[in-house]
């Protein structure tokens, strides 16, 4: 992907999405041991940074094709994200759940303006409700993470955040399917400094990590973990960017998902998910190497349940 492709995608979702904020913490600097701007995507439409990759997505389809709809498997925020972006492009959107979901992110999608289908909560069951859609519809699928037009979308995440700080050294992205740190290493590849991409990522559901070890796509050998958006596996478009792009994955326990996320609503008086906390706490976990730095940390969303806080 080219400088010029990446303009052309955000030039286009611009009218669409927010230009989130970037904060600043000095008690958090000083206890980090090092300079933290906060690119904050919990402010972005719909509360996360999936806006940005679900609305370009949809910008890429031809028109008959738009009229017939968009699909997608999701119970997190790309089921939101893709709902809103259809409704403010006028697309119908239809979204496949597990029936397990919880009734908050249903009643989300439904206000978006998703038509939500309930299937069993398999990951072949959905793919399998979301296929019988396409055949039923016409409508096209589109994947939360593993599409290109949405790491795209998601790159214009880092884009904003090097064009506002263009000396960064360091940018650490949160790696659940891959997309945000994909589209970030594309951001970077852009820029004229040469900045590290550094993942953070739940002990508890480390296939990032040891996909990069083994240089093939594993698979989680469990998902249990607070951080809920960053279960997913990464796909055969945004693991060769990883493979190209990251320096290393750094794995967070989920005591240290906790702290860190408990750090950020008391010290910055925001509300972020926990998929997003791991990106300080890798920061904290191994203060030596990012000491001294100017580290960009991606907030990439607040979606969280307030009736089930960890603290």
């Amino acid at each position: 992907m080219t400088t010029d492709q990446l303009n052309h995608c955000h030039d286009t979702i611009r009218p669409h999405i927010h230009r989130t904020p970037v904060l600043f913490s000095t008690q958090l600097n000083e206890l980090a041991g090092c300079i933290l701007m906060f690119k904050c995507e919990n402010f972005q439409k719909m509360g996360a940074f999936k806006m940005r990759g679900a609305t370009y997505a949809i910008t890429q389809l031809p028109e008959e094709l738009c009229n017939k709809g968009v699909v997608t498997h999701s119970s997190g925020n790309f089921a939101q994200a893709l709902s809103l972006a259809a409704q403010s492009l006028g697309v119908q959107a239809y979204i496949v759940m597990p029936e397990n979901a919880p009734e908050v992110k249903i009643a989300a999608v439904t206000g978006y303006g998703g038509q939500v289908i309930l299937c069993a909560p398999t990951m072949e069951q959905r793919e399998a409700s979301a296929l019988k859609i396409q055949q039923e519809t016409g409508a096209t699928f589109i994947h939360p993470s593993n599409d290109a037009a949405v790491i795209t979308g998601q790159g214009t995440v880092a884009k904003e955040l090097l064009e506002d700080y263009p000396d960064l050294d360091i940018i650490v992205s949160p790696v659940g399917g891959g997309g945000l740190i994909g589209g970030t290493i594309l951001a970077v590849e852009a820029h004229p400094k040469k900045v590290q991409v550094i993942g953070a990522e739940p002990a508890e559901a480390d296939d990032a990590y040891r996909s990069l070890l083994s240089g093939k796509i594993e698979k989680n050998r469990t998902t249990n973990t607070i951080a809920d958006g960053l279960k997913t596996m990464l796909g055969d478009i945004n693991f060769p960017l990883i493979q190209r792009g990251v320096q290393k994955i750094v794995r967070i326990e989920e005591k240290e998902i906790v702290d860190s996320m408990r750090l950020i609503w008391e010290r910055m008086k925001i509300i972020v998910e926990p998929s997003c906390a791991v990106t300080l706490a890798a920061v904290l976990k191994e203060k030596e190497f990012f000491a001294g730095k100017k580290v960009g940390l991606l907030i990439s969303g607040g979606n969280v349940d307030l009736s089930k806080l960890p603290f």
